[in-house]
């Protein structure tokens, strides 16, 4: 289907800044620290392989979704089964989670090990066809593989954040950051390493933090788009996000508690009401996502509410 190649330009300017960024510290820090990068390297790639790998278990149960078979969830299966014939993608798994907070998400580390999951609360308050807009936004994050994409992000920032946890150990208990003459050069000049690390690895992480939820936004929007584009009807995914908003406010706190731990995968958090910057946002506004479903809408010639 369809790019909205604007979109895909900012996704790959915030990347690149990203990819950037991370470079730039590590080369400040090693020009500070006598440090082996292997050790390190191996430990995130360990870890990110990991994450990537697991991905599906690990959304699975965290949100305690249960896989259902077509004949538990007829209905659920067969359109499932119709979105992915009509975006040309391999059929996921299909999963419920038994909460009555509206909600659904994707994971899966390629389309070929792709789950899509929806909840008990939003199959009772949607229509069947703002329901298609949902499965339809999940399966956009499939196809454009964006547990990879935010794995990668996070691989940079996984990495970052050891380098500084490696150098601050080596300063405090093994007698400065490697013992090389670079440690003592830079004490020489009266800004000890621990100060310059300290600084370097705070000013990464606050750029690193804005970044990554930038990128996490664009995702989003994104797979809106996506779900506008294989529907045909970006209006059903507006209704929906409404819906499954409004919803949200309406469950007791306790049960948005217990499912906290996917509001980076789900389709809106369900924190959204109580974040207080965008930047620090890793979804967008709803009344922005909805003005952008509303253009595409008058782009395709579909009816929109005023």
């Amino acid at each position: 289907y369809g790019r909205d190649r604007g979109l895909t330009l900012r996704m790959l300017t915030t990347g690149g800044l990203l990819g950037l960024l991370y470079v730039v510290f590590a080369v400040v820090l090693f020009s500070v620290l006598n440090v082996g990068l292997a050790p390190m390297l191996v430990i995130v790639v360990g870890l990110a392989f990991f994450q990537y790998y697991t991905s599906d278990k690990l959304a699975l149960a965290a949100s305690g979704a249960k896989i259902v078979t077509p004949e538990q969830a007829p209905e659920l299966h067969a359109m499932v089964e119709r979105l992915c014939a009509m975006a040309n993608l391999p059929k996921p798994r299909v999963a419920v989670v038994d909460t009555d907070v509206p909600n659904a998400f994707a994971t899966g580390r390629n389309p070929k090990h792709a789950v899509i999951a929806v909840t008990q609360g939003l199959w009772r308050r949607l229509e069947p066809q703002e329901i298609e807009g949902v499965l339809a936004h999940e399966l956009s994050h499939v196809a454009n593989r964006d547990v990879l994409v935010m794995t990668v992000a996070s691989f940079f920032a996984m990495l970052a954040g050891l380098i500084t946890r490696w150098g601050l150990y080596f300063g405090m208990w093994g007698g400065g950051f490697g013992g090389g003459n670079r440690s003592d050069n830079n004490n020489q000049g009266g800004i000890p390493v621990f100060v310059i690390v300290l600084a370097v690895s705070v000013i990464t992480y606050a750029i690193s933090y804005v970044l990554i939820r930038t990128l996490s936004r664009y995702r989003e929007y994104a797979a809106d788009r996506g779900s506008a584009l294989i529907t045909g009807a970006p209006e059903h995914l507006m209704s929906a996000l409404q819906k499954i908003s409004s919803g949200i406010t309406q469950i007791p706190q306790r049960d948005l508690r217990e499912v906290q731990a996917m509001n980076a995968f789900f389709i809106i958090p369900t924190n959204w009401r109580m974040q207080m910057s965008e930047i620090f946002m890793d979804h967008p506004p709803l009344e922005k996502r909805l003005a952008a479903l509303s253009a595409i809408a008058r782009e395709m010639g579909r009816p929109v509410a005023a």
